[in-house]
């Protein structure tokens, strides 16, 4: 049986990578909400519900170097018009492995349902929670192929702290004994030293797209 997006993701939060032969994998979509790209070493996986034959025919067309075609902005750009979604940018994967005991860092789970960082997140994320700590949050949720994801934000008068270290900690200790998933801007070097600080290891590049 051919793998799954589900599948492709469970055995990289294990370790376990597509072969770094420069190929393309080309598999449906988990849901209606996630389309894209993930760009393992030498390997890419696009998960859509358009045709394959259209994949691998506009891939085929750009003429560039096959290990990088499918991150290639032509490429991105042909792919969101033609599945009418958008994308904001690319950003560094990273996973990091379950943790034992309490979050080092103080934590006040968010209950209301309405609070802006649940709202957000629910756009991008299934079975939402937000936990509060002084000058921070720790938001984890449900995204790609029911990956469990996590995002961190600081308010700029508590950076420089450790704080985002220790909320990206604490998520690998809240998450039941499985991976936890992070997307982070390439750009974003405070945020990505933070995950990489707290023991979470880059696998990877994804493109994620959306319903504008």
């Amino acid at each position: 049986m051919a793998e799954s997006l589900r599948d492709i993701l469970e055995a990289a939060g294990r370790g376990v990578f597509p072969v770094a032969d420069g190929g393309i994998t080309v598999v449906p979509q988990h849901g209606d909400r996630d389309a894209g790209v993930i760009a393992f070493t030498a390997h890419s996986v696009v998960f859509t519900d358009e045709p394959e034959g259209w994949v691998r025919e506009t891939l085929g067309a750009l003429g560039c170097d096959p290990l990088a075609a499918a991150m290639n902005p032509r490429f991105l750009s042909a792919f969101g018009e033609r599945a009418g979604r958008v994308t904001d940018t690319v950003d560094v994967l990273l996973t990091g492995a379950p943790l034992p005991g309490r979050p080092e860092a103080v934590l006040e789970e968010v209950a209301d349902p309405g609070h802006p960082r649940v709202v957000s997140a629910g756009g991008r994320r299934d079975e939402v929670r937000v936990w509060a700590a002084d000058g921070g949050e720790l938001v984890l949720g449900r995204g790609i192929a029911g990956r469990l994801e996590v995002a961190v934000e600081v308010a700029a008068g508590a950076r420089r702290r450790g704080l985002g270290r220790r909320l990206a900690t604490a998520a690998r200790r809240l998450a039941g004994g499985e991976p936890v998933w992070a997307q982070v801007a390439a750009g974003n070097a405070r945020s990505l030293r933070a995950f990489q600080a707290a023991g979470y290891r880059p696998v990877g590049s994804e493109a994620l797209f959306l319903r504008p």
